[in-house]
């Protein structure tokens, strides 16, 4: 039996392939993949504070400030304060200075509405969410890197010879605390009274993290005894509670952001 063949007419084009657009339509939109949208938002972010480094002097400022109050308290000729006195110097310091950091962070989208444009855009509220956390995470871990340098000078050598440690400790816990503080940053972003409200409400989220982080350094920085397996007993805890916040984070940012 004889075949037959479908002749196209002269002048037309190849057949659509199946599953491709048809004559006449537009290609589908292609959207960045979720971490490309998370790392726009990490350099949008770095790129603004790299220009003015308002954020890194603010927090650097105060959380030198903090450490040479208790300098003047604790030094006395050639006494040192013990390492939890030391260790409960760098943490509040780190707080203090971070509080500031995600207050201002998130102002900037206050300004102009800007936050309104962030959020009708086709990045999903959660890149949203972990590009500011780790903006924030960034911008912390530089003000820390002074700060650790600062309380080896004036209190201690043991943190030298223990950087690594001391740097995963900072490194969890300044990640909790970030998860925590950029949901409730972006909770108050329109509120007049937020830098005081940022705080009050935090503060009492992150008890937790303090206490481990404080913990943790101190036994490290023991010269007479250290206990490294309590502080990796701490690390492990501040591993946990990166996880919770930042899942809770990650449900309850769309409607904190979206004010619903």
């Amino acid at each position: 039996m004889a075949e037959t063949e479908a002749t196209a007419p002269p002048g037309a084009g190849p057949a659509p392939t199946a599953g491709g657009p048809r004559a006449g339509e537009l290609p589908p939109a292609r959207y960045p993949s979720f971490l490309a949208q998370v790392l726009r938002i990490v350099v949008k972010d770095l790129r603004i504070e790299w220009r003015s480094r308002e954020i890194v002097y603010t927090m650097a400022f105060l959380a030198v400030v903090v450490v040479l109050i208790f300098s003047f308290a604790f030094v006395v000729g050639d006494a040192r304060p013990p390492p939890p006195v030391t260790a409960g110097i760098l943490w509040i310091a780190v707080i203090v200075s971070g509080t500031v950091g995600l207050g201002r962070t998130f102002d900037r989208e206050r300004e102009g509405e800007s936050i309104r444009s962030l959020l009708l855009s086709p990045a999903p509220r959660a890149a949203i969410y972990l590009g500011k956390l780790a903006a924030t995470v960034v911008l912390m871990l530089a003000v820390e890197l002074v700060l650790v340098t600062l309380c080896g000078f004036l209190f201690t050598s043991a943190i030298a010879a223990q950087a690594g440690r001391i740097a995963v400790l900072l490194g969890l816990g300044t990640i909790g605390f970030a998860a925590a503080g950029c949901v409730f940053s972006a909770a108050l972003l329109r509120s007049r009274s937020r830098d005081v409200l940022l705080s009050t409400l935090l503060y009492p989220i992150i008890v937790p993290i303090v206490i481990a982080g404080a913990r943790g350094t101190s036994q490290v920085l023991d010269l007479v005894a250290p206990d490294f397996d309590g502080a990796a007993f701490w690390m492990q805890f501040l591993a946990t509670l990166d996880a919770v916040f930042l899942t809770v984070g990650l449900w309850a940012f769309e409607p904190v952001a979206a004010g619903e």
